[in-house]
């Protein structure tokens, strides 16, 4: 950070070690230690990152097959907290830099339901934020439990900015976005599993993948710079049992301003680090005009209570 509302931020695209905790673990240390190394105040990985989006819920087996991966995608699983996060924490705080990571987070008394969780490390070495999502979509809800409670859509001040973070479908449901814009978020983490490749060969490249289209929605209505993660992954980064059921992504990570421009990426098909510098001078200017939590907003008109918590309206408690 220069001291002058700048400061730098990675987008982390790379294929995690899928059903392996600590291949990926010590993959994701790396992968902090060199977006900081480069300047990075903040390092965002995608969706279930570690260790790995699954997605055999789209395709439900009955087979030998099917169940065994299950149960190892479970094993393999990340209690909060653990010795993972430990680790996670650790290299956050060795490099002073804070991380957003997706992470398969496992329910530590059943030990059988499995939550999309996107987690917030400060680089005090800490663990600031734990959101699971609130709803999977479609075939995940065969692998995800939902989010019990919305006390976890939480902007958090990190210093140089206002940090926040959902995960992949979350950004359809319009309501927790504007939960976090009422909070004034700043720095939006987008996680997504990745651009699965084009079914039909032909599709135009023109158009947008959706994680595109809803990242620079949410940047351009909540006046906010969007990391929007993707994934990559390759069918060689896929056990090859598992390989009729789980999609490869390409990633198409990209840094989005205030006004819904991509202005580092999209990163296609391969692994990487976007760097962007970030200046909240843009994101004045942004709220200067639409402000949709402040004088672009009616709180006489309509209020938002995220489990009984008033977010927006004339309840409100003052953003500390």
């Amino acid at each position: 950070m220069t001291g002058d509302g700048r400061f730098k931020v990675a987008a982390i695209q790379a294929a995690s070690v899928l059903m392996d905790r600590e291949a990926s673990t010590e993959k994701a240390c790396r992968l902090i230690a060199e977006a900081a190394h480069k300047g990075a105040r903040l390092a965002a990985f995608s969706e279930n990152w570690l260790h790995g989006y699954g997605g055999y819920g789209w395709t439900p087996d009955d087979g030998p097959e099917w169940w065994s991966f299950a149960a190892r995608f479970n094993e393999q699983a990340v209690e909060i907290p653990s010795e993972t996060t430990d680790r996670l924490c650790a290299a956050a705080k060795e490099h002073d830099i804070d991380v957003v990571i997706g992470v398969v987070e496992r329910d530590r008394t059943t030990q059988g339901t499995l939550y999309c969780t996107a987690l917030t490390i400060g680089r005090e070495g800490a663990i600031i934020g734990r959101h699971r999502k609130l709803k999977p979509t479609g075939g995940e809800r065969v692998e995800w439990g939902e989010n019990a409670s919305g006390d976890s859509l939480r902007v958090h001040d990190c210093g140089y900015a206002r940090i926040s973070a959902l995960n992949c479908w979350e950004h359809f449901m319009m309501l927790p976005s504007f939960a976090l814009m009422a909070q004034g978020t700043q720095v939006h983490v987008a996680l997504w599993p990745g651009r699965e490749p084009p079914q039909v060969p032909s599709a135009p490249e023109a158009m947008w993948p959706r994680q595109h289209l809803m990242s620079r929605a949410f940047a351009s209505a909540g006046a906010c710079y969007v990391l929007c993660v993707g994934g990559c992954r390759t069918r060689d980064d896929i056990p090859p049992e598992a390989r009729k059921w789980l999609p490869t992504y390409t990633g198409d990570s990209a840094i989005i301003d205030p006004r819904g421009e991509i202005v580092a990426g999209p990163l296609h098909g391969e692994e990487g680090i976007l760097i962007a510098e970030l200046d909240l001078a843009q994101v004045r200017a942004a709220k200067a005009i639409v402000d949709n939590a402040g004088h672009y907003a009616r709180p006489d008109v309509f209020e938002l209570r995220v489990s009984g918590r008033v977010v927006f309206g004339v309840g409100r408690e003052p953003q500390r």
